[in-house]
């Protein structure tokens, strides 16, 4: 058991410390990671740590602070890489992974210590082995502190019922004000469901009720929250009922919500969360239905008999946990597959508890060669786009072409009519945008003046073809041509976004 134990432990460690490697190798490719982090990075330039902002002058209303405040944090200490960048979600799962091990491991309870930390490490292995758990461990994105939200909340739970102490039922509430600073009441929902489930369908009211500190809990609760949620609204009025009514209500329930700043609805057939979670638990989640099919047509038990839970219901609860995600979001058409993220920690319990023995051991044999699948092509795909940025939707090589060209600089840099967030990170704000009518302009004065740089999008045939004629193409990737022009004395290019930040500064 003991040799389990260290191997289990290792393949662990290894995991989470190549996971860490590739948020150094990998450049921030457009649209998720450059957007979060150029935000986070405007924050830590401006300081500004209430109002998270999209652009310079634009507030970003659609997710609270606290994902972007240790991303600016991170910035501060470790300067603007994409290493300080995806450090905060990295950390943030290091706490889910040690979650997950302390709820399975308090599941099998009883003397033997060394099964349930077996147990314990293989529910680890298993959720950072998932498609959706490696990817997520090192991105910039605000659902790894959802996830760690959520996860500590659940956990919490169970391990304070499997007789854990009463700082379990503290961390309970701690969860719930990480949630609602993370990613807003979404936080209390998918973990209020599961909870409610399990307390109805077992009678568990007063157990609920004598576990938890509930007055002291939701009071410090309110204080970590509310403070900042009325700051917000008294800095940029308007913030509550956009990002409470149309952020939580009309994006859930409208497939094609006009009314989103900052990005299009995502429209996509009812149910097809349940094929988002089955990606997402790649290979685990298919293992495990595989593994309950089978058992189920041989007639044997499905139950957990290796698990020792205090109180009824428990296995209940934390298939509730699992599945809340995927239930919740199959009436609604506007998805992304990683909001099946915050049922994975508890999946992972369960597919441990499903494939493993009594003592902790995992039955199916080939199942250790299943732990490296996606660690193996993960780290694969990563060090070849770490050798090929070209291939990613990323402007970090070309701003850095351009940061090299004699006489000019990043400020210099043009985009016409949108900057992608790649750009706007890594030239640190200073990309620029220049509308069709500002190019026609310039392309119309006979004046000669200080040259800039545009980059045309490749699929724009008619503007290269005219740009072709008259200018230079010097650069490009496989998204732009870059070309060089000459500008004018008045600078009629100059954009309105770009003009705001000046007044602004």
């Amino acid at each position: 058991m003991t040799r389990t134990i260290n191997t289990l432990l290792w393949l662990l460690v290894s995991v989470l410390a190549i996971r860490l490697g590739l948020t150094a190798i990998l450049p921030f490719a457009d649209t998720t990671e450059p957007r979060y982090a150029e935000i986070a990075r405007i924050m830590a330039e401006s300081g500004d740590w209430i109002t998270p902002w999209f652009d310079y002058g634009v507030p970003f209303w659609g997710k609270p602070p606290l994902s972007f405040w240790t991303q600016a944090l991170s910035f501060k200490l470790f300067g603007i890489t994409e290493f300080a960048g995806r450090l905060p979600s990295w950390l943030a799962n290091t706490g889910i992974v040690y979650l997950v091990y302390e709820t399975a491991k308090a599941l099998q309870g009883g003397p033997n210590i060394e099964a349930s930390s077996a147990r314990g490490l293989w529910a680890a292995v298993i959720y950072s082995t998932m498609a959706l758990g490696f990817i997520s461990a090192g991105t910039v994105m605000t659902d790894s502190f959802l996830v760690l939200a959520t996860t500590l909340v659940i956990a919490s739970l169970i391990i304070r019922l499997q007789g854990g102490s009463i700082l379990w039922g503290w961390a309970f509430f701690v969860g719930l004000a990480i949630g609602l600073l993370a990613k807003g009441p979404l936080a209390l929902v998918l973990t209020g469901l599961p909870v409610f489930a399990w307390v109805a369908l077992n009678r568990q009211w007063k157990t609920l009720w004598q576990s938890l500190p509930w007055l002291r809990g939701t009071l410090l609760m309110l204080v970590l929250v509310v403070p900042w949620y009325i700051l917000a609204e008294l800095k940029t009025p308007g913030f509550l009922d956009y990002f409470i009514v149309g952020e939580h209500l009309k994006r859930f329930i409208i497939s094609d919500w006009s009314g989103d700043l900052y990005g299009n609805a995502h429209e996509f057939t009812r149910g097809t969360i349940w094929l988002y979670l089955l990606m997402a638990s790649f290979p685990w989640g298919l293992i495990a239905l595989i593994g309950w099919g089978l058992t189920r047509w041989r007639g044997a038990r499905t139950d957990f008999p290796q698990w020792q839970p205090k109180k009824p219901g428990l296995t209940g609860l934390i298939l509730a946990a699992a599945l809340t995600p995927a239930v919740f979001f199959t009436f609604s058409g506007n998805i992304l597959w990683t909001y099946v993220l915050p049922g994975l920690p508890f999946l992972a319990v369960l597919t441990a508890g499903l494939l493993s023995g009594a003592d902790g051991r995992f039955l199916p044999k080939y199942t250790l060669a299943m732990a490296l699948v996606i660690p193996i092509t993960g780290t694969a795909a990563g060090s070849w786009f770490a050798l090929n940025p070209g291939q990613l939707k990323t402007e970090r090589e070309l701003v850095a072409r351009v940061d090299a060209l004699p006489g000019v600089s990043p400020d210099d840099l043009f985009y016409l009519d949108k900057a992608p967030f790649s750009a706007r990170f890594y030239s640190h704000g200073n990309a620029q945008i220049m509308s069709r009518e500002a190019l026609d302009h310039r392309l119309a004065q006979s004046t000669a003046g200080q040259e800039v740089l545009l980059a045309v999008d490749s699929g724009e045939k008619s503007v290269i073809q005219t740009l072709q004629g008259r200018a230079e193409a010097i650069d490009g990737n496989r998204r732009y041509t870059l070309f060089r022009l000459t500008e004018d004395a008045s600078r009629t290019a100059e954009s309105d976004t770009v003009k705001k930040k000046r007044q602004s500064g």
